[in-house]
């Protein structure tokens, strides 16, 4: 059966973007089968490509954003995926103030899925730290599906 999973950050154009190409890439490569999306918890990049810096780290590294557009997270969602995977705390803490009452989703941080020494994935907008962000995310994409494996359906 298919596992749902939604990668969410501020905007969608960095971090969930690259989470979202990264894990489907290395899901498909594993034979799991996952259907994911990217959204961002604000709304100003609406149907904007990734980051050029995040397509262009991605691509060195073997994986490709340029298919993915920006979307915001909708209520709706909680329904739609099995698991809900935030960035960072304050992610986690807008979803779970749009979260509807009857939604049991779990939201997730998605680096408590891997020990990598930090506890969010930091937004390289600003810093530019694009390389670290896809080392953390590679290293919590593999986590996530070695707890798939041993919990379906998250």
């Amino acid at each position: 059966m298919t596992t749902r999973i939604l990668f969410v950050c501020l905007g969608n154009i960095c971090r969930s973007p690259s989470a979202h190409g990264i894990f489907a890439h290395l899901a498909a490569r594993s034979g799991v089968d996952v259907h994911v999306e990217s959204a961002g918890t604000g709304g100003w990049h609406i149907g904007d490509p990734p980051d050029a810096r995040a397509i262009q780290e991605a691509a060195a590294r073997g994986y490709d954003l340029t298919a993915i557009r920006a979307q915001q997270v909708r209520s709706a969602d909680f329904e739609r995926f099995d698991l809900i995977v935030a960035m960072d705390r304050a992610n986690v803490a807008a979803l779970e103030r749009m979260r509807p009452m009857a939604s049991e989703t779990p939201v997730e941080l998605f680096l408590s899925f891997a020990d990598t020494g930090h506890d969010e994935v930091p937004d390289p907008y600003y810093e530019g730290s694009f390389e670290l962000v896809l080392d953390l995310i590679e290293a919590a994409s593999r986590g996530l599906l070695a707890h798939l494996s041993d919990h379906p359906r998250a």
